[in-house]
């Protein structure tokens, strides 16, 4: 099956991106350069089309209590206009799919990772009970990051209501540049920004008004490059990287978003409590001192025992560092810890750093 396209295809072409196969979407990994995109989302604004991300929309009666039960933080806490962030776990408390839902007044919006779209669609399916509607809007929806620090600013020009004081993890159903869209305080970056969900029609018009305002505001297209570098810096969660099925919330680093007193409980409970109780290894940050990018799976070295592996890596624009996060078996995880990463076949020093690595 070939890959395909998102609305914005033809755009991101006439911008000169660099595509890539992704999760089974033809994405810009990059326009002018990794590094120059990165350093102008943290200056000014970056735009990123993220449409390869999975919506599903549920609806019914037993809407909430089921989706407490299929994630791991408290849906029934969720205001209208309010958003949190979530995860789904199999019986053995691993990873099914870390998500955002979000609290509409008739319905909740699950917003899951591109490449777990199916996968999540038919986990959530095989649970299904009750009165509850399941729909996968995916292929129906735009996904537009507006993220830095003059997102602000330029979101404000182009939507007919006051968008200044919507908080962080809450949303607005309004117009932005006459079009329909839900306006999310929320991104990947660690920047303050926005998520704009508009209907595929309206991608290419909202698209070009983003960068026809967003002119003086030094707006850049940004590609999959630095958003992966710019999740880094301040340490958000890559599926698939810093978990999956073989690991579990608390040891990602993740316990925060891990309900356990919640009523009713939650698939994977009574294995994630089990993992509280008998901590094994550790979600750390590592920055690297010599030579060479440490990536996924690379070996974590004291002496000639392996410790760990590294689960995320790569080169910070705003530190001018390699850093990273790696899997530590305890007592390994704490901070100055001096290891060896094997980076194609030479062991590099490195040693165990406080985290986030930078801060806004």
């Amino acid at each position: 099956m070939s890959d395909r396209k998102t609305a914005l295809y033809n755009r991101h072409k006439a911008m000169g991106a660099k595509m890539v196969s992704f999760a089974g979407y033809i994405m810009p990994v990059q326009y002018s350069g990794i590094i120059d995109e990165h350093l102008n989302v943290r200056k000014n604004v970056g735009a990123f089309d993220v449409s390869h991300m999975g919506e599903f929309e549920v609806r019914g009666a037993d809407a909430e209590r089921w989706l407490n039960r299929m994630t791991t933080n408290n849906v029934a806490r969720l205001e209208v206009g309010q958003i949190h962030y979530s995860a789904m776990l199999y019986d053995d408390g691993g990873v099914v799919d870390d998500l955002l839902v979000y609290r509409f007044e008739d319905h909740y919006m699950l917003v899951v990772n591109a490449s777990n779209i199916d996968k999540d669609y038919q986990w959530l399916e095989d649970h299904l009970e009750g009165d509850v509607e399941l729909k996968n809007i995916s292929d129906e929806i735009t996904l537009i990051a507006v993220q830095g620090p003059k997102a602000e600013q330029l979101v404000a020009k182009l939507a007919d209501s006051v968008v200044e004081d919507i908080v962080y993890y809450h949303y607005r159903e309004g117009n932005v540049a006459d079009i329909p869209a839900i306006i999310s305080r929320t991104g990947y970056t660690g920047e303050d920004g926005f998520e704009l969900y508009v209907k595929n029609e309206y991608a290419e018009k909202i698209w070009d008004a983003l960068f026809e305002t967003g002119e003086k505001f030094g707006i850049k297209p940004t590609g999959l490059g630095a958003r992966d570098s710019l999740r880094l810096e301040v340490c958000f969660r890559l599926y698939g990287n810093d978990m999956d099925h073989t690991t579990n919330p608390i040891e990602a680093g993740l316990g925060w978003i891990v309900k356990s007193k919640k009523r009713g409980g939650f698939i994977g409970k009574e294995a994630v409590l089990q993992a509280k109780a008998e901590p094994r290894r550790k979600l750390v940050g590592f920055e690297l001192k010599g030579k060479g990018i440490a990536r996924q799976h690379s070996e974590v070295y004291i002496d000639d025992a392996i410790i760990g592996e590294v689960a995320s890596g790569g080169y910070s624009p705003m530190l001018e560092k390699v850093i990273g996060l790696l899997y530590a078996d305890l007592p390994n995880d704490k901070i100055g810890t001096e290891v060896e990463i094997d980076v194609r076949g030479r062991r590099i020093p490195a040693e165990v750093v406080e985290t986030p690595f930078y801060n806004r």
